[in-house]
């Protein structure tokens, strides 16, 4: 597959297992609503960030949305967009690697660009993600008329959209809801009990001899299909459905026979790559949804509208799924997913962070009522706890710093060896167990009083002490006092602190 190269491509592709795994700290005076919620805002800079939540979220985020800057050559007032081609493609690769490896096997990253950078990502997430993982180029128009500036105007964004795993993928995206206007199109004008209905063409393109058969109406008409197609079934089939009453022939039967399809059983219209600004929203909206909260004098400069994310949680996600927006901006991704019931986690650099998305996530806490608030009900509720990154948990000299706690590092440390995220309660010093094997942590006196160094060296005594795991076992400590014939008797591999932990 051809790769894109850049000057310092080979550098950049080992950012991300480069980057140091940073502790996430919460400001409390800064969280909102209930104590008990999953979601996350977090300001730091999101390479860093993306990295600590590894051991926590690794292939557990459903649904990636990322609105990163466009590399317009003009800056903005809340970020640098002013990038260098080859700075654009170092920043973007190693985030991408990261957000990849948080994604559920069914879930799906959105990534909106324009024409500056647009071909060049998506060659870089060909790379990343597999070409045969690639879903979509969306076409969003965004604006409502030309730029008359402009050469010739651009009135759409992109959004490339591929999978973790296409296949599995492709069985949780969902189908369009009906809006109005198309649910208004089914009737019922022959009062069939299943409800209302709207008509379909019954031929198909083509020639297939088992499908060109005459259909008697029940008024007696008589049809053969149109020059150059068929009916859309063989003639059992279309029995079938007339003897069902699904076949229309018209009021007076006389008509050509169309197939009924029930509004209770129509799923909607299947998405498609082209999004018009009607449907989803436009520049012009997203920026009167940003005015209406923080007055125009306290705008974001690129705001993207509540409906253009609304569409996309609503067809890569359901109830409680995790959404994750790594350049949250002025916070449209975490605000709309609070509202439509989902789990979020938003990462913001600057400080915005605090003036733009923490207050905007708390009017939505208390019930705001502007962008989709009205279309899903949203009466207010729910809570966010916001984050900052704290000291990475190694030193420059490779050893664990002295303020690391027991909980980050143990789960960094069941992160390494298993590769899966840790949900434990972090309360013991034996960690869980996987494919057999317990997993222990010898750290920061979690064993009390037990010496020596509090029971973070493997003595005799300490042994005893440990919970039981029937199997091999994997003990961390700074330190071990057995020999090598009783750790092998009793099926332990010890590791030692900080030599045999590696940040991934």
């Amino acid at each position: 597959m051809p790769l894109l190269h850049w000057l310092t491509r080979d550098r950049d592709i080992h950012a991300a297992s480069e980057t140091p795994y940073r502790l996430l700290e919460e400001v409390r005076e800064l969280s909102c609503g209930e104590r008990d919620t999953a979601n996350m805002l977090i300001q730091g800079d999101n390479l860093d960030t993306l990295k600590a939540l590894l051991p926590y979220y690794a292939g557990k985020v459903k649904c990636v949305f990322i609105d990163p800057p466009y590399n317009t050559r003009s800056a903005f007032e809340h970020y640098d967009d002013n990038l260098e081609h080859t700075k654009w493609l170092a920043m973007i690769y190693p985030r991408l690697e990261l957000l990849r490896e948080l994604l559920s096997e069914d879930g799906s990253i959105w990534v909106t660009i324009d024409d500056n950078e647009a071909h060049y990502l998506k060659v870089i997430m060909d790379e990343i993600f597999g070409r045969k993982n690639f879903v979509a180029n969306v076409v969003w128009q965004k604006r409502t008329s030309p730029d008359m500036r402009a050469t010739l105007g651009a009135g759409h964004d992109h959004i490339l959209v591929f999978a973790k795993n296409l296949l599995t993928f492709k069985n949780i995206l969902k189908p369009l809801k009906k809006n109005e206007k198309q649910e208004a199109a089914y009737k019922n004008p022959d009062n069939d009990l299943r409800g209302p209905w709207a008509s379909s063409d019954y031929t198909a393109q083509g020639f297939r001899p088992n499908q060109m058969y005459r259909i008697v109406t029940p008024s007696g008409a008589e049809y053969d299909p149109p020059t150059g197609r068929c009916w859309k079934n063989i003639e059992t089939v279309f029995l079938k459905l007339k003897n069902d009453g699904r076949i229309w022939f018209g009021k007076d039967g006389k008509g050509i026979p169309r197939k009924k399809t029930y509004l209770l059983e129509s799923e909607g219209q299947v998405a498609w790559s082209w999004w018009p600004n009607n449907e989803v929203g436009h520049n012009q909206e997203a920026k009167k949804e940003i005015n209406e909260l923080f007055g125009a004098a306290n705008a974001f400069d690129t705001p993207k509208p509540e409906r253009l994310l609304e569409r996309i949680i609503y067809l890569a996600t359901d109830l409680n799924d995790l959404v994750l927006d790594s350049f949250l901006g002025s916070g449209t991704t975490a605000a709309v997913a609070h509202k439509m019931g989902r789990r979020y986690i938003g990462i913001e650099m600057g400080d915005h962070a605090m003036t733009h998305c923490a207050p905007r996530l708390q009017k939505v806490i208390e019930g705001e009522q502007g962008g989709i608030s009205e279309a899903v009900g949203w009466k207010g509720g729910g809570g966010f706890r916001f984050y900052r990154l704290g000291v990475p948990v190694f030193d420059e000299s490779g050893h664990v710093a002295p303020e690391i706690r027991f909980a980050p590092l143990a789960a960094h440390i069941w992160f390494l060896e298993t590769g899966i995220p840790y949900s434990g309660s972090a309360d013991s010093p034996l960690l869980g167990s996987h494919e057999g094997i317990g997993y222990y942590l010898l750290y920061n006196g979690i064993l009390g009083d037990n010496r020596p160094e509090g029971g973070n060296v493997l003595t005799t005594k300490v042994l005893a002490c440990l919970p039981p795991h029937d199997g091999p076992k994997v003990i961390f400590g700074e330190g071990c006092l057995l020999s090598d014939e009783r750790l092998k008797s009793r099926e332990i591999m010890f590791r030692q602190i900080p030599y045999d932990i590696k940040a991934r």
